[in-house]
């Protein structure tokens, strides 16, 4: 992010809630360190998950587009460094700043093709690919940045609800992959994850 820039550098502690739904939707967020999950409340009182963010990504764009409110939540799923732009001071640079505009356009192209694979994976996959695919997600494998290895510190229910299964298949499956040697998980998240989980992902 350039340091030009006009922003608000805010700390976020782990499970601290950045907004909420139904917040006044004013500023665009940039990540610069750290974790964040966004997720949607049913009127049910049920959570999904819809997205975990991680360095470099942006959130909270909704209010470019005049979504007058936050339509989910978003919180720090570890210690988090945020930077919050006002809507109408990132309208003015990305009109006037090609390299901020290029890179933004990049983001949300990649969050778009993202939501695509996220939609086909919940049609076509099983929970057990998915939640390989998720977890390889997490430890950010194919982005530019070196992978982290570790997961953040997230609850089977969290990961159950990113997938669309059960708690108990989400713990089936963690001590499936550490038997095989996939991960190193004492039973406890956060946990290790070996580029061989993407054996389960890739095989047909």
């Amino acid at each position: 992010m350039s340091s030009g820039v006009p922003k608000t550098v805010v700390k976020f502690a782990r499970g601290e809630t950045i907004f909420s739904q139904g917040d006044a939707c004013r500023h665009v967020l940039y990540i610069r360190s750290g974790g964040v999950k966004l997720s949607v409340m049913a009127k049910s009182g049920r959570e999904a998950v819809v997205a975990m963010l991680g360095p470099t990504d942006f959130f909270g764009e909704g209010c470019l587009t005049g979504q007058p409110l936050r339509v989910g939540s978003a919180t720090a799923i570890t210690p988090s460094v945020i930077l919050t732009i006002r809507k109408d001071e990132m309208a003015r640079l990305l009109h006037t700043q090609h390299a901020m505009s290029d890179r933004f356009i990049s983001h949300m192209l990649a969050r778009n093709l993202r939501i695509e694979e996220d939609l086909i994976d919940q049609l076509f996959n099983s929970s057990e690919k998915r939640l390989a695919r998720a977890l390889l997600l997490l430890a950010r494998y194919g982005k530019n940045d070196k992978p982290v290895r570790i997961v953040p510190r997230l609850s089977q229910e969290t990961l159950a609800e990113m997938i669309g299964t059960t708690r108990s298949r989400v713990n089936f499956f963690l001590n499936k992959f550490k038997k095989l040697g996939f991960i190193e998980y004492d039973g406890e998240l956060p946990l290790k994850i070996n580029s061989s989980l993407l054996s389960v992902v890739l095989h047909d």
